[in-house]
């Protein structure tokens, strides 16, 4: 039976909430906080991506089925950890922007496991406060 981009996005994020849950505590690790559309709580997501002057680039896998996409869009303010700092910002999401070419701008391994594992790529800017 081929494999669905619905049956894909069920398998990977089955699997990475797992790893998530171990991989958001740890203190070199980059998160995305996001504020749940529903329950109104902090949601943290592990990711890759790269900071570049006061902006992070990220590229998620599955565009806006990303849970954290979905939180994004009802409120853009989030918190990037980058090397164990926290910083506030706002995020926006660029569906016009190419994320392939967006994805080698960013660090290697994130950037396989994002192809590897991703269905309907899409960038995500967050612009970061001074």
């Amino acid at each position: 039976m081929p494999s669905t981009p619905e049956s894909k996005y069920r398998n990977v994020t089955r699997f990475q909430r797992l790893l998530n849950s171990a991989m958001r505590h740890l203190p070199t690790q980059t998160v995305l906080e996001t504020t749940g559309r529903v329950s109104g709580q902090p949601r943290r997501t592990p990711l890759g991506g790269r900071r570049v002057g006061d902006t992070f680039w990220l590229v998620s896998e599955f565009g806006e089925l990303s849970q954290y996409v979905r939180n994004i869009k009802a409120n853009p303010k989030v918190r990037v950890r980058i090397m164990g700092r926290w910083h506030t910002g706002t995020a926006h999401l660029l569906p016009d922007d190419d994320p392939q070419a967006r994805l080698r701008t960013l660090p290697r391994f994130n950037s396989a496991a994002v192809k590897a594992m991703g269905s309907s790529l899409l960038t995500v800017r967050v612009d970061l406060e001074r």
